[in-house]
């Protein structure tokens, strides 16, 4: 287990950047309207929300995928799909599962995760890193 260890900054940029990439997927939808979904489209009075959402999960998702602002960046996504949940998902529904809202928690801890913990390996963040202790690679030999 030590050898999985230290490598976790590796690890947790891999969590970071398929995140995103998933996350991506939806800004896409949101704001293109691609990949067609067959369930029934949302009412029209949501298509605000569901732009000002597909803006954040596409710009946000960039910006982690390559590592920038990433504690920030993620702190507002993770508070976006709380926002989520609670606003749009739990009205439908007691149980995740039944309210389709599984995916807003997984991103809101996830998010909530790397805000904490930061970007991990292969991160513009740890190139802009001006204390030498905030590195990711760094903090996981040591």
């Amino acid at each position: 287990m030590k050898v999985l260890a230290a490598r976790s900054a590796y690890f947790l940029a891999i969590l970071r950047i398929v995140a995103a990439v998933l996350f991506l997927e939806a800004g896409i939808y949101h704001l293109f309207h691609w990949p067609t979904l067959p369930m029934p489209a949302p009412p029209p009075q949501m298509a605000p929300w569901l732009f000002a959402a597909g803006l954040l999960e596409f710009v946000g998702s960039m910006l982690l995928m390559v590592g920038l602002f990433t504690r920030p960046t993620a702190f507002l996504l993770s508070g976006m799909m709380a926002v989520a949940y609670w606003g749009f998902h739990v009205p439908m529904g007691f149980w995740p599962v039944a309210n389709m809202g599984t995916a807003a928690i997984l991103y809101c801890f996830i998010f909530l995760y790397f805000a904490a913990a930061g970007p991990g390996a292969w991160a513009i963040d740890n190139v802009r890193a001006r204390d030498p202790e905030d590195h990711a690679l760094r903090r996981s030999v040591a």
